[in-house]
Order: structure tokens, then C-alpha cells, then sequence
């Protein structure tokens, strides 16, 4: 959805772009190419010429009540302020978008990216900013805990390195989208005065991407929160009655969602194959490689001795913030050295990160390819073994089926038949060995 009041492009185009020190996405005046695109839930939306849109949930949601809306206006002193409104959405998001791209490389080196941001209520939400520097180029900075910490306290201007959204390779010749604030749950904030300025100096600080897989931490998307740390204390509550009760688990999976869809849509496949080894899954929904990391160091493994422990991750590192591939292997590469560590005599079977969207040529599938090239050298065939199910999954023309992964990520109980009946035969030999 459009909402094209009170947004402004205070800079012209090519060498007058790169000689002034600052371009103004927001602000006093308007260049009526550029617009502010409000983006929520699935399905169509509705246009309005004026200074409010709202996007109802479609019909056909599971989300219980819901609505993204926006405003611009008057916000605390703040004229033309843009707020984007949300409730129990997964997605949320406001965008400048529209125009021809821009030419930032002026402002990419030592630059920053700089707005005010009022958070009005985010107690049940998170925020993020992202921008999109190309076709296949998407970069997202979380700021929830961070967001939260500004509730209640007016406007702040926030100037960040443009070196948090750059990466090596990024050229910045050509951005489409230069600033998007997106959210989920639910919530109320207000951004105004957006601007890249050269030679800025920031007052944020951001993850470094080069390091940030290979860095433990517990994942702090706000729909996470209530319930990552609980499953993680269940799950060290869970092993400890396995061993009370003289048990071993023979195998144990780790991953995220889709490990931890062993337990909902995989459940039945699971008691048929995995039941007798009394076999625990350490999936977390929306786990990057930092996150399992971070659950390996805090005990889940500790006090056990499988035989195998099956490793699947990365498709969040890839699909969430597009990490490279490179780096998104060695986040793979650092989990597998912590289970060496902690596990010794344990064998690691490390899987392919499974097929995604529906084309063999989609950007992510791709992404998650290059990933699987890189990983499967990690097998030293005595301690780590590889095996790529994937052609398990795809019809004879590489694309995936609803019916095996209906959001075309998630396998649904057909899918996790095929991931058991595909591993098992790789499974009973590092069993029996």
C-alpha cells in the first residue's frame, strides 16, 4: 500500500548527489517519485491518496484479529512524522520505495544513515531496519531489545554506520529500497527526518556481519521471546529425566524449525523411526547458527552421549538476513567443532540445508546451494559424514511441491516421511558401526 504525504528527496541526481553531504529521504518537502509503500500480512491491500492507509487481516489468515496501518503526521512536536501501527502481525513494514534507484556509493564509505524514532508502544513487538541495495542484495539490522529500551521516551536520533547494512562486495550503485523499518507482533512506533550523510558520526552500534554466525547468542526476534528461553530450560529439564531415568538418547537432532517440526507436523514419522532410541530434537524455530551456538554452550548437549547427532541449519542465516554463503558455513563449521568438543565419541551427521521456495533458480535456493558446497567438505569421514537429501524432496524438474513443504520451507508429515525414509539408510550405518 502508498501513502505519499509528507515524504521528501531533497537531492538531485549524479554528480549533484555525490557533492552534497547530505540526501534527505524525509523531511519538509516532497519529490512526488518517491512514496512511503506500508506492506502486512498476505494478499491485497488498499491504495489512499492522503495521509492514512490501514491493511485489515485477509479473511483467510490464522492469525487471530490483526491489522497494519500507518499515518503521517504531527507526532510529539515532530511534524509529517510517518507511524506505522501494527497488532499480531508477522509482518509489518514501511518503506521508501518507487523511484529510480540511488546512487549511495558517495555515502557508503564513512557514512551513516540517520533518522529520529519515537517508540511509542513495543512491548509486544520488535523492530527492524533494512534496506535493499539490489535485485538480490537485502540487508537487516535487528533493533529489538534495543527499541524497547527507547519506549516512552520521546524522539531519539539514531545514526548508524552505513557499514552495517554494506558488505564487501555490495556496490550501492543502484539501491531501490534505502530504508525500510519493518516489524512484527504487535506495536506503535514513529521515524522522521531519514537522511545519509557523509562523514557522519554514529551513535548506534550493529552486528558485524563477517562475525555474527560465529558468535553465540540467544535469538531475540520479539515473537522469540517468550518462548526461546522457556524451551531451552525444557529441553535441559528434559534430558535431565532421560538420564534419571537411565536413558541414553542414541540420537539427537539439533536444528530449528524444521527439527522442531519433528514434534508437530513429523510427530507420527518420528514415533516410527526414532521412538526406540529414545532420540531427543533440539529444534528451535527461527534458530540461526548463532543461536545454536549459544543453546550448545548453555548445556543442551552436556550429560550426553548419542551415537549420532544430526545436524541441519542455516536456512534462517540465509533467508532471514541473507547472510553469505561463506559465512553462513562457518557458523556451520563452528557448531560442528563445539559438538567434537563436547561429544567425542559421538558421529556427526551433518545434512544439507534443505530446498526452499519453489523454483530450482529462486535467489534463496541458491543462496542455500552455495552453502551446501561449502559444507560438505566438513566431512572427514571417521568423526563428521555428509549427506544432501535434498533431490529427496524436489520433483524430477528441481522444483519443490506444496505437498511435501506447503510454505515451500516447512515439510509437512509427507516431507518428514522423506526426510526419514531418505537418512535411513545413512543413519543405520553410523548406528551400527
Amino acid at each position: 500500500m502508498h501513502l505519499f504525504a509528507g515524504l521528501t528527496l531533497a537531492a538531485a541526481s549524479g554528480a549533484t548527489l555525490a557533492a552534497e553531504r547530505e540526501l534527505i529521504l524525509h523531511g519538509a518537502s516532497t519529490l512526488p517519485s518517491w512514496r512511503v509503500t506500508i506492506a502486512g500480512f498476505e494478499g491485497p491491500g488498499q491504495v489512499l491518496q492522503g495521509d492514512a492507509v490501514t491493511i485489515p487481516k485477509p479473511a483467510n489468515s490464522q492469525v487471530p484479529g490483526g491489522s497494519v496501518g500507518a499515518h503521517s503526521g504531527e507526532v510529539a512536536g515532530v511534524p509529517q512524522a510517518l507511524t506505522l501501527l501494527w497488532k499480531d502481525a508477522w509482518f509489518a513494514g514501511l518503506r521508501f520505495d518507487g523511484a529510480s534507484a540511488l546512487d549511495l556509493r558517495a555515502y557508503a564509505a564513512g557514512g551513516t544513515l540517520e533518522f529520529d524514532l519515537n517508540v511509542l508502544d513495543l512491548d509486544q513487538g520488535g523492530i527492524y531496519f533494512s534496506m535493499r541495495c539490489g535485485q538480490e542484495c537485502y540487508r537487516k539490522l535487528p533493533f529489538v531489545a534495543a527499541a524497547r529500551s527507547m519506549q516512552g521516551k520521546g524522539w531519539q536520533h539514531l545514526s548508524f554506520s552505513l557499514a552495517c547494512f554494506a558488505r564487501a562486495n555490495d556496490d550501492f550503485g543502484k539501491v531501490p529500497v534505502p530504508f525500510a523499518l519493518e516489524a512484527n507482533g504487535s506495536g506503535q512506533v514513529a521515524v522522521a527526518n531519514v537522511k545519509f550523510v557523509k562523514g557522519g558520526e554514529p551513535n548506534a552500534a550493529c552486528p558485524d556481519y563477517r562475525t555474527q554466525a560465529v558468535t553465540p547468542e540467544p535469538l531475540s526476534h520479539a515473537w522469540a521471546l517468550p518462548h526461546w528461553l522457556p524451551r531451552h530450560q525444557l529441553k535441559l529439564e528434559e534430558n535431565h529425566k532421560l538420564k534419571e531415568a537411565g536413558k541414553n538418547p542414541q540420537v539427537v537432532f539439533i536444528g530449528d524449525s524444521i527439527t522442531e517440526g519433528w514434534e508437530k507436523a513429523g510427530k507420527r514419522v518420528w514415533q516410527r523411526y526414532y521412538a526406540n532410541y529414545d532420540a531427543v530434537a533440539l529444534g528451535f524455530g527461527g534458530d540461526h547458527t548463532e543461536n545454536v551456538l549459544w543453546r550448545l554452550q548453555h548445556g543442551e548437549v552436556d550429560g550426553l552421549a548419542p551415537k549420532v547427532a544430526v545436524l541441519m541449519i542455516g536456512t534462517n542465516n540465509t533467508g532471514d538476513r541473507n547472510d553469505e554463503p561463506e559465512a553462513t558455513a562457518a557458523g556451520i563449521k563452528a557448531i560442528i567443532d563445539d559438538l567434537r568438543k563436547r561429544l567425542p565419541e559421538s558421529k556427526v551427521l551433518l545434512l544439507a540445508v534443505f530446498p526452499r521456495e519453489e523454483q530450482p533458480a529462486a535467489f534463496l535456493r541458491r543462496l542455500n546451494d552455495k552453502v551446501n558446497t561449502r559444507i560438505a567438505g566438513f566431512a572427514d569421514g571417521r568423526h563428521v559424514f555428509f549427506a544432501n537429501l535434498n533431490a529427496s524432496f524436489l520433483n524430477p524438474d528441481g522444483t519443490l511441491s506444496r505437498e511435501v513443504m506447503p510454505d515451500l520451507l516447512h515439510p509437512e508429515e509427507k516431507g518428514y516421511e522423506i526426510w526419514a525414509r531418505s537418512m535411513e539408510p545413512i543413519l543405520q550405518k553410523l548406528l551400527t558401526e
